[in-house]
């Protein structure tokens, strides 16, 4: 491992050994991050996580498959491509799945770059485990995807309910275009359906609304990590209480909604502002990985 170039490319950290393998660059890696004190969210949760990702997609290796090639060594090349991918995420503090483009939700993968948040909302957990499914009406077929971004909520309601039809809205043009790259890459042009909006604005009936909308309190904003700062504003921003948004869509809602209609509604952190904004609705909070405060349900009787 002497070729020009190598241990330039990890000057700024301790090199793996000579014929250093996989597992070898995912160690050295892993405590890179650690150093650098880079923050985790967006697709894993950890150093080692974010190290694994990176090491095998820059070595064009299937994410799920470390055990392997974890003791394969790596050609200069290869060492030299990981050490300019690590790099990169360290001193841009962009997330990982900006540098790769790609960014897996439940199993599905995506597309996504700088134009669109990228894809993790607990929504998704929910479609998929099937806990939706108590409050789905047999005849539920008309489902919106509201602020769409990146199209992963509405391409995995597709997916796990194939007799719907989907209406996939967002504000934002640019994240429209990234959403267009994901419903056809899943191939499902013919039942997803992009459109710019502001909010429910010119929207149809729906039996199902998911919703991941800007719910991030001024105060918040100004205290994200710079790799939630690279994410656009007008995805994030909710305003003073992170309610703006939500306001107006729970004061639109009903009138969008079937009879046996359901709303299911993100908020992240911001359980205390919603209660304090809404004091007499009484939502279902349902459960996730990451707690039962993040994730709402209203049904349209609760809005009325």
């Amino acid at each position: 491992m002497s070729e020009p170039g190598f241990q330039a490319a990890w000057s700024d950290d301790q090199a793996p050994p000579a014929e250093a393998t996989v597992l070898d660059h995912i160690h050295v890696a892993q405590k890179a991050l650690e150093r650098a004190k880079v923050s985790f969210g967006h697709g894993t949760t950890n150093a080692y996580d974010e190290a694994v990702w990176l090491v095998l997609w820059r070595i064009g290796h299937p994410l799920d498959d470390l055990e392997s090639v974890q003791h394969k060594p790596l050609s200069p090349a290869q060492s030299q491509a990981v050490a300019t991918l690590l790099k990169a995420r360290i001193s841009t503090r962009k997330p990982a799945a900006y540098l790769t483009q790609e960014a897996w939700l439940q199993g599905v993968p995506f597309y996504v770059d700088e134009r669109a948040i990228v894809p993790r909302s607990l929504i998704a957990e929910l479609i998929d485990n099937a806990t939706l499914d108590a409050w789905l009406h047999p005849q539920t077929h008309r489902v919106l995807d509201l602020c769409t971004g990146n199209g992963s909520l509405a391409v995995i309601c597709a997916l796990t309910y194939p007799e719907v039809v989907v209406d996939a809205i967002d504000i934002c043009a640019d994240a429209l275009a990234v959403a267009r790259i994901n419903v056809d890459k899943h191939q499902l042009s013919d039942r997803i359906a992009l459109r710019q909006a502001d909010g429910l604005t010119g929207a149809g009936v729906y039996d199902l609304i998911v919703c991941n909308p800007p719910y991030v309190n001024a105060r918040s904003m100004t205290e994200l990590p710079a790799e939630y700062q690279a994410e656009p504003v007008l995805a994030l921003a909710g305003g003073e209480d992170g309610m703006d948004f939500i306001r107006t869509l729970l004061a639109k809602a009903p009138q969008h909604m079937s009879e046996h209609g359901v709303l299911v509604l993100e908020i992240g952190n911001e359980r205390a502002h919603f209660e304090a904004a809404f004091p007499h609705m009484s939502p279902t909070w349902l459960v996730t990985s990451a707690g039962q405060d993040q994730v709402l349900l209203l049904e349209r009787a609760d809005l009325l």
